[in-house]
């Protein structure tokens, strides 16, 4: 049973990762979870979250935050653990890639 608790204490816990975006050059392009990208949604790809899973991301460089809903797959470059959509990035002040704190809220 302890077991079985501890998955989703595990989930909840803030990992720093490499963050990525991805914009304008891919909206209106179905994402792999079959739903049309929008650059200014508040979206990301990660290789292994389900589909529909809320993250917070949090720039660790000014603390700003913003949660996004899982809809695709990626990033596919080394080091890089999550693709925001760049309406995302923007709300958190990133240019490029950044360092971030990722927790699943659900």
């Amino acid at each position: 049973m302890l077991a079985l608790c501890a998955l989703p204490c595990l989930e909840s816990a803030a990992q720093a990762e490499i963050a990525s975006y991805y914009g304008q050059e891919f909206a209106g392009r179905r994402t792999a979870s079959g739903e049309r990208f929008n650059p200014g949604a508040m979206t990301a790809a990660h290789r292994t979250l389900r589909f529909g899973t809320q993250v917070r991301v949090t720039n660790s460089r000014n603390g700003r935050s913003v949660i996004v809903r899982i809809n695709d797959r990626g990033p596919f470059v080394q080091g890089r653990s999550i693709d925001l959509s760049s309406g995302a990035a923007r709300a958190i002040g990133m240019g490029g890639t950044a360092s971030v704190r990722i927790q699943v809220i659900r």
